[in-house]
């Protein structure tokens, strides 16, 4: 039996999957030699939340940080993408603290997961695995996003086509007229930080180790750095990819030269890196919430509000926890003993300082009351509609 159909088998409530998650991820620690561990996921399938990589995730990596204490940490990595400027920020804060860094990718790591797992002194991926084109995006006012590289690579056709026949198409003058030359260079920056993040952090992290060539002469810092700046251009090649939902898996890395430990290759490992991201897929799906991060001690969900009453979710027995709602946005701060572990007073994450235990506890129960009674109330409510709905025949209801 796979370890899904185990889970779903054995495992009821969210509290069950948050415990297990934590013995899943000990263990993951355990194996790699006590290094410290995070997890920074989302959930790929809530389309309508913001689960990108974004500013409003750094204070939640400070917090979580601010629980370990090691020299060394993996972080387990699970993103569709997100703001090359906020993983910029977020590795400075790790690699502050860390000298040596693993990025994990269980699953999926694209666009700006990318980048964060080049950033990384080892890239762990399995056979299921995969990262992405780094194929930055821009939004436009009407929320809808395109690829800057497809945008430069469609002018560069006009321009070449015109060029050749001595005419413009004039099929393509609306789509010019509306093109200004700040979106153009908008474009430019932004392929070119991409590629310059990517250059910069394997040249100085993934590629710090390649100090021989094969026939035993030195490697220059010049070498690393043209290494480097080859993985990247390959990386944010628009052509080469085609489309940014392509994988990159573990052969493909290994061709362009990046140097990558296949976790499947122990047994052992791989088991449990399997069964925590089935533990994390599971969470995903039997709670509202669309982003995860978690260490061995402390959790931070984030839940969207979509207007309508959810289940109140089970949590692990004396987590504290404080849900707030911004800008649309439920937000749920988690930290405790999920686990059976001793809770952390000092130090602890800036978030666990300021939450007394019994008020938040008596302020949840109340709120968990009130989504009960908003949700029977609704569900009455839809029943009533799809009754109405009914043709008046079928409508008709005998005494009981």
């Amino acid at each position: 039996m796979g370890a899904y159909a185990e889970y779903m088998g054995r495992l009821q409530s969210l509290e069950d999957l948050a415990r297990e998650r934590k013995v899943m991820l000990s263990r993951i620690s355990e194996i790699r030699g006590g290094r410290d561990i995070m997890v920074f996921a989302s959930d790929l399938s809530a389309s309508r939340a913001p689960i990108g990589i974004d500013c409003t995730d750094i204070l939640a990596v400070q917090d979580q940080l601010a629980n370990l204490a090691g020299n060394s940490i993996d972080i387990v990595l699970e993103t569709p993408g997100g703001l090359g400027e906020a993983v910029e920020d977020i590795v400075k804060i790790v690699r502050e603290k860390y000298e040596n860094v693993g990025v994990i990718v269980p699953g999926y790591a694209k666009g700006a997961g990318t980048i964060f797992a080049m950033a990384g002194d080892e890239i762990l991926m399995g056979r299921a695995s995969s990262l992405g084109p780094i194929d930055a995006q821009l939004q436009l006012a009407d929320g809808s996003r395109f690829s800057a590289d497809a945008f430069l690579e469609g002018l560069e056709k006009i321009k070449a086509e015109a060029e050749k026949s001595g005419r413009l198409t004039p099929a393509y003058i609306p789509i010019l007229q509306n093109i200004s030359p700040g979106e153009i260079q908008n474009c430019e920056d932004m392929r070119t930080f991409s590629r310059h993040l990517v250059t910069k952090w394997l040249a100085e992290y993934k590629l710090k180790s390649w100090d021989r060539h094969s026939d035993g002469g030195k490697v220059t810092v010049g070498e690393r750095r043209g290494r480097a700046c080859e993985i990247a251009a390959a990386l944010c090649s628009q052509p080469r990819w085609m489309t940014r939902s392509r994988s990159i898996k573990v052969d493909d890395l290994k061709e362009l030269c990046v140097s990558v430990t296949n976790y499947d290759d122990n047994a052992d490992l791989s088991d449990a890196i399997t069964r925590y991201y089935t533990l994390l897929r599971l969470s995903f799906e039997a709670s509202a919430s669309y982003k995860m991060f978690e260490t061995l001690d402390s959790q931070i969900y984030r839940f969207l509000s979509t207007g309508r009453a959810a289940r109140p979710q089970a949590r692990p027995a004396g987590e504290k926890s404080l849900e707030a709602t911004c800008h649309g946005r439920r937000h749920s701060f988690d930290s405790g003993t999920a686990g059976g572990r001793t809770p952390y007073p000092v130090p602890g994450g800036s978030m666990d300082r300021y939450f007394d235990a019994d008020v938040l506890a008596e302020t949840r129960l109340q709120i968990c009351r009130m989504a009960e009674t908003v949700r029977l109330s609704s569900e009455i409510k839809d029943l009533a509609d799809a009754v109405l709905s009914l043709p008046p025949k079928v409508r008709t209801v005998s005494g009981v």
